[in-house]
């Protein structure tokens, strides 16, 4: 039996360029600032690496409810389009993470962050209790 889960796939994929994407440039602040391990205290390199820690914290629960209702055959266009809406929240995150006091890429990231991990995990419960 083939399983397909082109959302699943294609969310993968981007959410692994992102991740690819927010690894370097954590990478080339520790580069320019000459630490090796750590922020050195370069506060720059500490948001840069609190960017990508966030990710890394949500990233997966949105990945897994994904899958999870892709298989029960509620995915689709609208499945597709969250998905890149939260792809697009995290880049306005890592980008706004850059400025001293976040403003306004890092708060709209923040908001799409939330509500497509909120969206996602009370779908996905209806789903389970059998509502939808």
């Amino acid at each position: 039996m083939d399983i397909m889960l082109p959302v699943s796939l294609t969310s993968a994929a981007m959410f692994g360029l992102l991740a690819l994407w927010l690894a370097v440039r954590c990478g080339r602040a520790r580069l320019k600032a000459k630490v090796g391990h750590g922020d050195g205290g370069n506060p720059l390199l500490a948001r840069r690496m609190r960017a990508q820690l966030n990710f890394v914290e949500t990233a997966p629960f949105v990945l897994a409810l994904i899958v999870l209702i892709e298989l029960t055959g509620r995915g689709g266009m609208w499945l597709h389009l969250l998905s890149i809406l939260f792809v697009f929240g995290r880049i306005l995150h890592g980008v706004g993470m850059d400025a001293e006091k976040g403003g306004l890429p890092r708060q709209i990231g923040v908001i799409v962050t939330m509500l497509t991990l909120l969206g996602l995990s009370v779908f996905a419960a209806l789903i389970g209790f059998g509502v939808v």
